[in-house]
């Protein structure tokens, strides 16, 4: 495949996305449309393939500063080619949706998460960071209404915030380092944190990686963009984020501590929210905060485990999206107490939910299974401890919150009388790829590990890694089945989960107000000590200069005299010191 696509060898694949993108909104047929959606991605995967030695490429010189637009590496190879597989997933997915913005959208933002994997310098990496926040906020615009449009403001400014950060950071690296180089072939752990840079780069990817009291964009803005929008946001900013904390940051121990925080605390905000999207969105929390562990560790077992992570993630929480898209379709609703018995309308769709709720968890012979248990593998050899028993309960709380919670009370729960068709042909078809590649990395898992930036020789279905994962992943069943049986599972029907955003919305607001308040009080007071000193100066300018005031008065000529010579002697002394 390489030879037969060798004229494309040195192209970054980023490019065919992006210029689809483009062409996508121009075109006025929806076919027109939806054959770039498709072939677009299929022309950067054939740029991946025909690109098979490590180097850089697309060399830009700008006087000092060389932007570096295409490196090749093991390490950015992995990133970009799940990427552009999700594109081309995405592209069937969206067969039956008719908005143009999305579609451009959707092109543009894969190609710039591409293009983001691929920057060899910080400024690029800039270029399309912010890219990808400009052209992601239109999926959630295109949802329509004022909740819709206010998530998708909180969003985009969050975002573009990121990139502030980012560019800032990378401005104070360069000062100090006089190269704004992201490292160079295969390098990891690029910056530090012994000085202000390290911290504010390591901050701008922090947002996009839903760092802890950083996340709260996510569940918020996911659940409200439209169908095919949320497939597409769950692909690419956060994987996006991870690979830049693995080139970057690895084996800063800070993160570990980041991400066992961000693996647990999503599972008891799952648990308690109605909407299933947002289960979701907090299920993809969790995964990242492994990715992030792994990261943190920054052995070369443990950042394989966040590049296979990763390359999983992006697939079967795109499944996931998509079922939940699909039946947002057919329902109008994805409300965990509205919905429930749809297997019996959506079958297919209810048996792609279950592959991604097993995928997900890492159910043996599923695609999570040989990716997490690099991550848990990396940990145990390091022995940390406590680490290791905080994943495990993660994991065990991420089968209850995802794979069950999900399946169960949209197909298989209380029948709510939802007689509906079963999803469209484009939307099958793209879910059943996804389900496909799920079990085909669960099973021949030895293509995943070839791809991996580092040289790997483990053997995940090793029988105690089968029996520990069976293990947790039954501790979740059985917790997820007491709290049905017993009636206790925390559902409510109307209910806003604010998480980390109640010190935005309330916390926050309240300062603001507080803050105007005192603002006001401030400036009365101000304008009023101030009037008064005003008049007071305008009486005694007017008694200086009226034509009554005192410098219309005749002076003797001695006193003018004596004061010509003090200023002149006055110009002469500053005019000495001047001169010094």
């Amino acid at each position: 495949m390489a030879d037969a696509f060798s004229f494309l060898a040195g192209v970054s694949p980023a490019w065919p996305l992006i210029l689809g993108g483009l062409i996508a909104l121009a075109l006025p047929t929806h076919a027109g449309r939806k054959a770039v959606m498709i072939l677009a991605p299929v022309i950067g995967l054939a740029a991946w393939f025909a690109t098979r030695e490590p180097g850089v490429y697309g060399v830009i010189e700008l006087g000092p500063v060389v932007l570096e637009t295409f490196r090749f590496d093991s390490l950015s190879r992995v990133w970009a080619l799940v990427f552009l597989i999700a594109a081309f997933i995405n592209g069937i997915y969206s067969i039956h949706d008719r908005s143009r913005w999305s579609d451009a959208a959707s092109l543009i933002y894969a190609g710039s998460a591409v293009g983001a994997v691929f920057a060899g310098d910080l400024l690029t990496l800039f270029f399309f960071w912010e890219l990808t926040a400009i052209a992601s906020a239109p999926l959630i615009f295109a949802a329509g209404g004022p909740v819709a449009r206010r998530a998708g403001l909180r969003y985009l400014a969050i975002q573009v915030l990121s990139g502030v950060l980012l560019l800032g950071g990378a401005a104070l690296w360069a000062g100090e380092t006089g190269s704004w180089s992201f490292g160079g072939l295969n390098a990891v752990s690029v910056f530090d944190l012994s000085g202000p840079a390290g911290w504010i780069i390591l901050l701008g990817f922090g947002v996009k990686a839903a760092f802890p009291l950083m996340h709260m964009w996510l569940p918020d803005a996911y659940p409200k963009a439209t169908g095919f929008g949320a497939v597409v946001l769950s692909a690419f900013t956060t994987k996006m984020a991870i690979y830049a904390l693995a080139r970057g940051f690895a084996g800063e121990e800070i993160l570990i501590t980041l991400g066992l925080i961000m693996a647990v605390f999503p599972v008891f905000f799952a648990i308690v929210t109605n909407d299933l999207r947002q289960t979701l969105a907090y299920a993809l929390i969790n995964q990242l905060g492994f990715m992030t562990v792994a990261v943190g560790v920054g052995s070369e077992l443990a950042l394989n485990g966040a590049a296979a992570n990763a390359f999983v993630g992006v697939i079967y929480m795109a499944l996931f999206f998509m079922v939940m898209g699909a039946v947002l379709a057919r329902t109008g609703t994805v409300k965990a107490t509205e919905l429930g018995g749809l297997f019996k309308s959506m079958p297919a769709t209810g048996l792609f939910a279950v592959i991604a709720g097993a995928a997900v968890v890492g159910v043996p012979l599923f695609s999570g299974f040989v990716a997490k248990t690099l991550i848990l593998s990396a940990v145990h050899y390091e022995h940390l401890t406590l680490a290791y028993i905080i994943l495990i309960f993660a994991s065990a709380g991420v089968m209850e919150q995802t794979a069950l919670k999900v399946p169960y009370f949209a197909f298989f729960g209380e029948d709510r009388g939802h007689r509906v068709s079963e999803a469209p042909a484009g939307q099958l078809i793209a879910m059943g790829i996804a389900a496909f590649l799920c079990l085909l990395i669960g099973t021949q898992y030895e293509a995943l590990y070839g791809l991996l930036p580092f040289a790997i020789d483990y053997q995940p279905y090793a029988a105690a890694s089968v029996v520990g994962q069976l293990q947790i992943l039954g501790a979740g069943a059985l917790a997820f089945s007491a709290l049905i049986w017993l009636k206790l599972y925390p559902l409510k029907s109307d209910r806003t989960i604010l998480d980390a955003d109640w010190l935005y919305r309330y916390v926050g607001d309240a300062i603001a107000r507080w803050g105007t308040a005192m603002g006001r009080i401030l400036t009365g007071w101000s304008e009023q000590v101030l009037g008064q000193n005003f008049k007071s100066l305008g009486r005694k300018l007017f008694n200086l200069f009226s034509p009554a005031g005192t410098l219309s008065r005749d002076f003797p000529s001695g006193l003018m005299a004596l004061w010509t010579a003090i200023l002149l002697a006055g110009v002469l002394v500053v005019a000495y010191f001047s001169t010094a």
